[in-house]
C-alpha cells in the first residue's frame, strides 16, 4: 500500500483546544435545499438510465441555483407574493445509443418530487423551476465508459471520526428542534461556539406563521427550542449549555423570524449547491475539509462524492480505537481503487488503517447506496 501515509496520534486533536467553532444548515436552509435537489435528480437520472441501459451513463447535477422569493409573513399566516426561482444546471448524457433521453422531463420531476416529500408548508405552487441542464463533455463521457471505474477528477475527499461533543451537539439539535417543536420549520440553522467546557448555542429556526397565533406564543415556541437544545446537551455532554434563538428579533417594533414556509428561501435568502454542510452534514472550521459540492456528483466515478465518502466511512470503521482522520487523492483516469495519495491521521494501528482502506476501496455498495437514496451528502 505504498499510497498510504500513516502517522499515529494519541488523542483527538480538537480535544485540547480551548475554542471550538462548528455549524449545521438544516434541511430547509436554501443551501441544503440545492443540495437536496441536486442529489435527487441524480439519483433519478441514475436510475432512468439503469432502467434503460442497464447501467448509470455519465452525468453531473451539482450545480443547482436558488433565488429566494418575497413573502408577507403574518401571525395565523400571510402569503407568498413572488416565488421561490430554482434553476437546475449540470450536465448529463441525453442521447446514447440512438436514443434519446428526456433529462429534463426527468430533472423537474425529481427537483419538484423533493420538495413534496421533505416540506410540510412549501408547496410546489410557491416554487418556480427552470431546467438547464446541458449535454455532458465528450471527453468526461469516454472515461467514464471504462470497464473499471477510473476518476473523472483530480481531487480530495476528508472525513474524521468520532465526532467531537460539539459536532454531535450541533447535528443532532437541529434534527430535533425540526421534529419536537412544531411552530419550527425545516429552516433550522445551528452555529456551536464551545469555550473549555462552556457551549454557546446560537439557533436560528423560521417558525411558520399559519402555527403562531400571536407573539405570546412566537415566545413560547423559542422557549421550547431553546429546552430541546439544553436537555440534550444536559443528557448527552458534560459542557455546559447556553442557548440562543432567533437573535436578529427586535420585539420593540415586532419584528420577528415569522415565515409562511418554513424557510428563510421565502424572502431574501438565497442558495446554491456545496456553500453548506460537507457529507458529515457540518461544516468544522477547525477540521480539514474538502471544498467539493458531493451532492449530485455521479455516484460512479465522481471522487468529488465518492472519496469524501470513503474517507468518512474508513474513519468511521476505526472509531472504535479513537481517533481517525482520513485525506483520499485522486487522478483523474486512474482506477478509483488506486488513490495517489491516502493519509492518515490515527490512533488506530498502521496495520488496522490498512485493512480499514483496503476493505472500503473494495466495496461496490456507493453507487447503489447513492441511487437508493441511502447515501448522506449534505
Amino acid at each position: 500500500m505504498e499510497f498510504l501515509d500513516y502517522t499515529s496520534v494519541k488523542c483527538d486533536p480538537v480535544g485540547k483546544r480551548n475554542t471550538e467553532l462548528v455549524e449545521r444548515k438544516g434541511l430547509g436552509h436554501p443551501d441544503s435545499i440545492c443540495d437536496g435537489i441536486a442529489e435527487s435528480v441524480s439519483r433519478s437520472l441514475s436510475e432512468e438510465y439503469k432502467k434503460r441501459f442497464g447501467r448509470v451513463l455519465h452525468h453531473n447535477t451539482d450545480e443547482v441555483q436558488l433565488v429566494a422569493g418575497d413573502s408577507k409573513p403574518k401571525y395565523g399566516g400571510g402569503e407568498v407574493v413572488t416565488p421561490i426561482y430554482v434553476l437546475l444546471a449540470g450536465r448529463a448524457t441525453k442521447e446514447f445509443e440512438g436514443e434519446k433521453i428526456p433529462v429534463d422531463e426527468i430533472a423537474l420531476e425529481a427537483a419538484r418530487d423533493y420538495i413534496r416529500d421533505n416540506f410540510e408548508e412549501l408547496k410546489l405552487r410557491q416554487v418556480e423551476f427552470d431546467c438547464r441542464i446541458g449535454e455532458t463533455s465528450t471527453d468526461l463521457k469516454s472515461i467514464f465508459s471504462n470497464e473499471s471505474p477510473v476518476s473523472n477528477d483530480t481531487s480530495f475527499g476528508v472525513g474524521h471520526s468520532p465526532l467531537s461533543n460539539t459536532e454531535k451537539v450541533v447535528r443532532s439539535v437541529e434534527e430535533l428542534i425540526r421534529n419536537q417543536v412544531h411552530e419550527a420549520g425545516e429552516d433550522v440553522k445551528v452555529m456551536g461556539l464551545r469555550r473549555g467546557s462552556k457551549l454557546k448555542l446560537t439557533v436560528a429556526a423560521a417558525m411558520i406563521s399559519e402555527r403562531v397565533a400571536g407573539i405570546e406564543e412566537y415566545l413560547e415556541a423559542k422557549k421550547k427550542i431553546k429546552k430541546v437544545a439544553e436537555n440534550y446537551i444536559r443528557d448527552n455532554t458534560s459542557l455546559e449549555p447556553k442557548i440562543f434563538v432567533n437573535t436578529a428579533d427586535d420585539m420593540e417594533v415586532g419584528d420577528v423570524y415569522l415565515t409562511e414556509t418554513g424557510t428563510s428561501a421565502e424572502m431574501g435568502d438565497d442558495g446554491s449547491v456545496g456553500r453548506g454542510n460537507r457529507v458529515n452534514g457540518l461544516i468544522t472550521p477547525h477540521r480539514s475539509m474538502s471544498l467539493e459540492a458531493a451532492s449530485g456528483k455521479n455516484p460512479v466515478n465522481h471522487v468529488g462524492k465518492i472519496y469524501n465518502v470513503l474517507a468518512n466511512r474508513i474513519s468511521e470503521s476505526l472509531s472504535g480505537h479513537g481517533f481517525t482522520e482520513v485525506k483520499m487523492l485522486s487522478q483523474i483516469g486512474v482506477p478509483m481503487d488506486e488513490p495517489q495519495s491516502v493519509e492518515v491521521r490515527s490512533e488506530a494501528s498502521k496495520e488496522e488503517v490498512k485493512e480499514a482502506i483496503r476493505k472500503e476501496l473494495d466495496s461496490p455498495s456507493i453507487t447503489e447506496e447513492a441511487i437508493e437514496g441511502d447515501l448522506p451528502t449534505f
